[in-house]
């Protein structure tokens, strides 16, 4: 993935703009598996959307996020993926491989990054995350932060 100069990409400007959360203050967060191939983001999902780099400059990448909430004001909270390995890393938990990466790369979701996702912000639906997995990362998140 290359860095994208493109002001366009879908979530990285305006109010649709992908941001970063903090997870701890976010209020209540029920998480909910409800993957739909419908062309909207849902919990459950894979999606690409424009994500900051986390030195907020304005640099950034497309990228995979696998969604894992729904907020109230119907903003949704996800985490970015990485294909780079992170085996001895408490902060990143593993969820294998999936079409979400052309390359078929083993990939890794970041614990320590929650991101707010508009759902006009994201550029394209990937793919469902298999339940047993997404449960996962969501015990993960939620012994973090305290989720439900």
């Amino acid at each position: 993935m290359t860095t994208s100069t493109n002001t366009n990409s879908p979530g990285r400007s305006g109010s649709t703009r992908t941001t970063e959360a903090e997870p701890d203050q976010v209020g209540r967060v029920r998480t909910s598996y409800a993957p739909d191939h419908d062309g909207d983001p849902d919990p459950g999902e894979i999606v690409w959307t424009w994500v900051p780099f986390e030195e907020n400059d304005g640099r950034g990448k497309d990228r995979p996020v696998l969604v894992v909430a729904r907020e109230g004001t119907g903003t949704l909270l996800a985490v970015q993926l990485s294909s780079k390995r992170h085996d001895d890393d408490r902060e990143w938990a593993p969820i294998g491989v999936g079409p979400w990466d052309a390359a078929g790369r083993e990939s890794w979701v970041n614990l320590d990054r929650v991101l707010r996702v508009h759902p006009d912000g994201m550029r394209r639906e990937a793919c469902a995350l298999d339940r047993p997995r997404f449960d996962r990362v969501v015990g993960r998140l939620t012994e973090r932060y305290g989720w439900s």
